[in-house]
């Protein structure tokens, strides 16, 4: 089976549904797969949704130290065509956002697989197993090819992700709990492609680039409150809740590029235990909070993609309910927020 990354909160020894892997430490190269089902295309999805595992078993057993992984999401409406039954609560499409300056899109798609190694080409290996399985059945709509860069920077230059939470700390904010009982031990997921305009970015003095992202360039030190600015990047998508305690996703954001293309990005991926805190921030950072109007980042990083996708549990992957007996084949879409 699919190896899990802890044990989802809220529940006794023995009982806890067993989690994809989501919670790991930073991989040296990732890939990202944003698939869309054909017409007819569920019964071979889901026979590949059962068989996994296996996969990935079958490629990192040539090189067990790498740490190849796999999470597999799937979005609202391929979930109604593949099974049937109870849906989990919080899935629904992507929720596209409009603000005064900039746009957040909602994109086609119906399954996800985030796969992740120390190595390219286990990753790569396994993304084309996925993709002759899926052949006439489904169409690859997004790959990402993601790297690390340095000490875990992004393309602008700033450490990504070293606010992500820990331990137990991590699991409570990623796997869902008694809320949704029947999803126990899931998760939710958004991805979101954005590219850089390096350009503009590079002409930016780093005092002023620090103000953008609201942490220091170099020691990777968040800004103090009285010089960090009310746009700044870290000071929007920081979320707390009624009693003030701050609502934590897991990144697992990865640098991508192409040269030849001029093409030079960040692929965000969040994790959450409900996807209410990663829209959060998003309404934040392209609809304004206060005296913010927009995230500052957005003025030189352009989401191109956006989709939102559940995490079941290996079991339910293992075993998964039957398909519905009269499943349509609408055209994968997005809701505008």
């Amino acid at each position: 089976m699919l190896e899990r990354s802890g044990p989802a909160p809220h529940e006794e020894a023995g009982t806890v549904p067993e989690s994809q892997t989501v919670v790991v430490p930073p991989a040296r190269a990732a890939l990202f797969l944003v698939v869309t089902i054909d017409p007819g295309g569920e019964d071979t999805v889901r026979d590949l949704l059962q068989d996994v595992s296996a996969l990935r078993r079958s490629v990192a057993f040539r090189a067990p130290p790498e740490e190849l992984s796999c999470v597999v999401g799937i979005g609202s409406t391929a979930w109604d065509r593949l099974f049937s039954g109870p849906r989990p609560r919080d899935l629904h499409p992507f929720r596209e956002l409009r603000g005064p300056r900039h746009h957040a899109p909602g994109t086609p798609g119906d399954l996800l697989f985030h796969v992740r190694a120390r190595r390219m080409d286990l990753c790569f290996e396994l993304a084309r197993l996925f993709a002759r399985r899926l052949d006439g059945a489904a169409t690859v709509v997004d790959e990402v090819h993601g790297f690390k860069f340095f000490d875990e920077r992004d393309l602008l230059g700033f450490v990504d992700g070293s606010e992500n939470p820990e331990g137990e700390i991590a699991d409570d904010a990623v796997f869902i709990g008694d809320e949704d009982a029947e999803f126990r031990g899931g998760s939710y997921v958004i991805v979101q492609k954005y590219l850089h305009n390096m350009k503009a970015w590079d002409a930016l003095p780093a005092e002023d680039q620090e103000k953008v992202i609201g942490r220091t360039k170099l020691a990777n030190v968040e800004l103090p409150d009285e010089v960090k600015p009310a746009d700044s990047h870290v000071a929007l998508n920081t979320i707390t809740d009624e009693h003030g305690n701050e609502r934590r996703i897991v990144r697992e954001n990865m640098p991508f590029g192409s040269i030849a293309q001029g093409e030079f990005g960040t692929y965000f991926i969040g994790y959450a235990r409900t996807p209410e805190v990663t829209e959060s921030m998003l309404r934040n950072m392209f609809l304004g909070r206060e005296a913010a109007r927009h995230d500052r980042i957005l003025d030189f990083s352009v989401p191109v993609t956006g989709c939102l996708f559940h995490v079941p549990t290996i079991a339910f992957l293992d075993d998964p309910p039957e398909r519905p007996p009269l499943a349509g084949h609408p055209t994968p879409g997005f809701s505008e927020y």
